[in-house]
């Protein structure tokens, strides 16, 4: 994500070129975010409401007949939450109303899948149908013994494939195919004082299968109390409690882009090393063990753009994190070694690597080649965890493009393919769209930008600066929709994202800009 140092075979573009309140739009954004660093060097910011949570833990109440003030507060969530997608719509009306069918979900579910990674197909069906069978919507198909299975499942996912399996196992009055094995791996979710890995959506998936179950009301109950602390002053649910680690990350690595003071960087460098789990790697929040290759290559970038030699040992053991997770076909998983390989994840593991090339240029090597037979005719990849393509698409032109000794011809063509969608994908207004066609929004534009400072032309670059600075609050932070997915396809909301990809595409646009001329 970082920027990179701009070789000499790069043009350097006029500042005239660019809108005359970019330096100061630049500034404002700078110290909004600088100001979101708290004392301990994080940078926090709450995940918002989101229908699927808010309905999940509705019902739930009404099943246990608990909290009948937080019940309350749900419904008038659902009552007065604005959603135009229709998996939310459908699940608000069933919430409030119970009167939707089965037939509104027809060829839902297809829509649904087609927006996920292949590989999650089978288990993200089986969600879709839990769902639904929260409200005697039971599923004419029998259990897909396939949706269920655990090998190569991360922690979270076997969880809630569990508590999925044991729903529609209830629904369908299929109890012989409930283990103690399921029960324990539940009942193990529910033995801290706080929701597990501060992730609300499985701990209400599994307080649903629980419930299910005979002797859980205390345990129930108890579950039920953690998840509504997590009420939002609106009335909701979020998906998770927060994603401060990334948030950090992420801000660490713009702020550095952006010229912020080196104490506040510090600052943040502190706070993530000592967030670095005893395996190396990181996870996406404080209160969650879990590692994700993401959070792991964004903080390894951070440190190393910040201080090699200060950081020296959390960079090496976060690299070992990295290559521990690394499949035999060259790509990188999001979580564990053997789960399927991603290109995003791929783009991000390759390019924090690529400092260590002497190292690790066998790593990058394999990493770059997966990419390339991943990427579509189209230029694009294939889904990630962002609604927006252009997310991977940014990702893997950086890690293409700034390797040092790697670039045979078929590299060449896929950087020329990413450059075509990029360029093709601008808006009359300057920004993009999370996918071709769609309305222009700051977070794609965003990643775009980074895009383009990879090429020559400054007029791409000139519009989309433009189109951000029109997104900008007088507070100096940015309006935006959210891009961020999990599970996915879901989006869900953090708003300091978009502050911190803006500020980072304009810390990239900095670096093309001749400093001399200024």
């Amino acid at each position: 994500m970082r920027p990179a140092t701009p070789t000499h075979a790069q043009i350097s573009w006029a500042p005239e070129l660019f809108p005359p309140l970019l330096a100061p739009a630049t500034a404002r954004l700078r110290s909004r975010l600088t100001a979101r660093v708290g004392p301990d060097g994080a940078v926090r910011d709450p995940c918002q409401s989101r229908v699927l949570e808010s309905v999940l833990a509705l019902n739930l109440l009404e099943r246990t007949d608990l909290q009948p003030q937080r019940r309350t507060r749900l419904v008038d969530y659902l009552r007065a939450v604005a959603t135009t997608d229709p998996l939310d719509r459908i699940l608000v009306d069933l919430a409030l109303t119970r009167t939707a069918t089965a037939g509104p979900t027809a060829g839902l579910a297809e829509v649904f899948l087609a927006r996920a990674p292949g590989f999650t197909g089978a288990r993200k069906h089986a969600m879709f149908d839990a769902t639904f069978a929260l409200y005697g919507l039971v599923p004419p198909r029998p259990l897909d013994p396939g949706a269920f299975d655990l090998t190569g499942l991360h922690c979270w996912a076997r969880v809630q494939v569990t508590a999925v399996k044991i729903v529609l196992a209830d629904a369908a009055d299929r109890h012989d195919q409930i283990s103690d094995e399921d029960v324990r791996i539940l009942l193990e979710t529910q033995r801290q004082s706080q929701v597990w890995e501060d992730n609300v959506l499985i701990h209400l998936w599994a307080l649903h299968a629980l419930h299910r179950l005979p002797h859980t009301e205390h345990v129930v109950s108890e579950g039920v109390a953690k998840a509504m602390a997590h009420q939002r002053d609106d009335g909701g649910l979020p998906f998770v409690a927060n994603t401060d680690t990334w948030c950090t990350a992420t801000a660490g690595v713009a702020l550095a882009a952006a010229g912020a003071p080196r104490e506040v960087l510090h600052t943040v460098a502190a706070h993530l090393v000592s967030q670095q789990q005893p395996g190396g790697g990181w996870s996406y929040t404080d209160l969650a063990y879990q590692t994700d290759v993401d959070d792991t290559s964004v903080a390894i970038q951070f440190l190393d753009t910040l201080d090699t030699v200060r950081y020296r040992e959390p960079i090496r053991r976060g690299e070992q994190s990295l290559m521990a997770v690394r499949n035999p076909d060259g790509g990188f998983p999001t979580y564990i070694a053997g789960a399927a390989s991603e290109a995003c994840m791929t783009a991000a593991a390759v390019d924090a690597l690529t400092p260590q090339w002497q190292r690790r240029h066998a790593a990058i090597i394999s990493g770059l080649e997966f990419l390339a037979d991943q990427q579509r005719a189209d230029g694009s990849f294939p889904p990630d965890w962002s609604s927006s393509r252009l997310h991977t698409v940014f990702r893997a032109l950086l890690a293409t493009t700034r390797n040092p000794g790697h670039h045979p011809a078929h590299l060449l063509q896929m950087t020329k393919q990413i450059m075509t969608l990029v360029l093709d994908g601008q808006n009359a207004d300057g920004g993009w769209g999370q996918q071709h066609g769609e309305p222009s929004d700051p977070i794609s534009t965003a990643y775009a930008l980074i895009a383009v400072c990879r090429q020559d032309d400054p007029a791409p670059a000139a519009r989309a600066a433009t189109y951000l600075l029109s997104c900008q609050r007088d507070d100096g932070s940015i309006a935006a929709i959210s891009d961020s997915i999990g599970p996915r396809p879901l989006r869900f909301t953090i708003p300091v994202l978009a502050d911190i990809f803006t500020l980072l595409a304009l810390g990239h646009l900095d670096r093309r800009i001749d400093e001399r001329v200024r």
